[in-house]
């Protein structure tokens, strides 16, 4: 379930950086993070890229404090804070959120109630009332083409794979987080709703300074939310970093060349 974010406030004052340092994780003894690199700031849009095992589901779940998953070193801070440091709730209010790849469904819990509590907890009490969510979240599914009747649901519950993506965009569309994960958000999305949930995360690279790091296989997802750097993911590590050009080739020659620096 995506998490409350810090208190709204233009973008041209929100400048904000996530640095990602050295960092290593296992999961059940098993090392799968050795040591990545990456910084992203407010208004850029970083693509990571990698086969199967790469470890690159690990690094969104390593950022939100998952259970399970073990950090050895290594440091990761959003504006100087120490997210590492932090349960997950406290990592969201100093804003972080995470699409996840599959999005959880909450039996239950209406999606305008989970938005207004998120909303009092980070401060925007002029909206944390779920008439008030509701409004914000019909005006953000309008823009990602989401009915808004599926808004009164339970949190996803019988919602398909597309429009449980959509619903999360909607999350982050209301939320308005300062660093978003997104894991393979093109998962499940067909062309419309892949052009459409791109067009709005963008667009909140400069309504809010939304940073983004988009986590994906494909480089069609780059075809529509278009990238500023792309980092291919091999063993752990970050082993090459380029403009766009990077995915096209990929699409052309995979993972091969950069295998041998990688191990």
């Amino acid at each position: 379930m995506s998490t409350p974010a810090v208190v709204d406030t233009p973008a041209e004052t929100r400048r904000s950086k996530l640095v990602i340092e050295g960092l290593q994780a296992s999961v059940a003894g098993q090392e799968i993070l050795r040591g990545l690199d990456l910084e992203v700031s407010s208004g850029e849009v970083h693509a990571v890229m990698g086969p199967n095992g790469s470890g690159k589901s690990t690094l969104a779940h390593i950022l939100l404090g998952r259970p399970g998953y073990t950090v050895t070193g290594g440091r990761v801070t959003l504006d100087g804070v120490d997210l590492l440091a932090l349960p997950t709730w406290e990592r969201a209010q100093a804003g972080l959120f995470l699409a996840m790849q599959h999005p959880i469904e909450v039996p239950g819990v209406r999606l305008a109630d989970v938005l207004a509590e998120s909303m009092l907890a980070s401060g925007r009490a002029e909206v944390a009332d779920p008439d008030a969510a509701v409004a914000l979240a019909a005006g953000e599914a309008g823009r990602v083409g989401l009915n808004p009747a599926l808004l009164e649901r339970p949190l996803n519950v019988d919602l398909s794979g597309g429009e449980a993506k959509r619903n999360e965009t909607v999350q982050l569309g209301v939320l308005r987080p300062r660093i978003a994960v997104l894991d393979e958000i093109d998962s499940g999305l067909d062309v419309d709703a892949l052009r459409a949930v791109s067009a709005r995360v963008e667009a909140a690279t400069t309504e809010f300074g939304l940073g983004v790091v988009a986590i994906t296989h494909f480089a069609r997802l780059l075809t529509v939310l278009h990238a500023d750097r792309v980092h291919v993911l091999l063993r752990g590590r970050i082993v090459t970093s380029g403009g766009p050009e990077l995915a096209e080739q990929l699409e052309e020659t995979g993972y091969a060349s950069w295998s041998e620096s990688a191990a």
